[in-house]
C-alpha cells in the first residue's frame, strides 16, 4: 500500500495525478455541483465518486458542504498556487535548455552540412 506523505504539496500532486479528478476539477470551476452531477460524466457510483472528491478534500482543493442528502462541492484552488510555485523554480531550467537548443538549431540552419 502506498503512504502518502503528510506535505500539503505531496496531497495536492496526488490529487491531481488522477485524470477523473482533473476533469471534477474542471467541472467544478464552472460552479457548484453535487457529487451525484460530478460522477454522472464518468459512469460511476455515489461511492466512487466520493472517495475522488475525498482526495481533493485532503488537498484542500474542493470544499464540500452538505445540504440535506446533498453533498455540494465547490472549488477551492488557493492550494494550487503552492504547487505552480514549485513547478516555476523549475521554469528557468527549461527556459535555458529550449533557449540552447533553439541557437543550436539556427547554427545549423545557418551552417548547412558539407557532402
Amino acid at each position: 500500500m502506498v503512504k502518502l506523505s503528510s506535505s500539503p504539496l505531496d496531497a495536492i500532486f496526488h490529487a491531481l495525478a488522477d485524470p477523473t479528478r482533473r476533469a471534477i476539477l474542471r467541472t467544478l470551476a464552472e460552479g457548484e455541483h453535487s457529487i451525484g452531477e460530478l460522477a454522472a460524466p464518468f459512469e460511476m457510483s455515489f461511492a466512487g465518486a466520493s472517495k475522488h472528491i475525498k482526495a481533493l478534500e485532503l488537498a484542500g482543493l474542493v470544499q464540500r458542504t452538505v445540504q440535506g442528502r446533498n453533498h455540494i462541492c465547490r472549488l477551492a484552488p488557493e492550494p494550487m498556487v503552492q504547487a505552480m510555485q514549485w513547478l516555476q523554480t523549475y521554469e528557468h531550467f527549461w527556459n535555458e535548455r529550449l533557449d540552447a537548443l533553439e541557437q543550436a538549431l539556427l547554427q545549423t540552419d545557418s551552417h548547412p552540412p558539407t557532402e
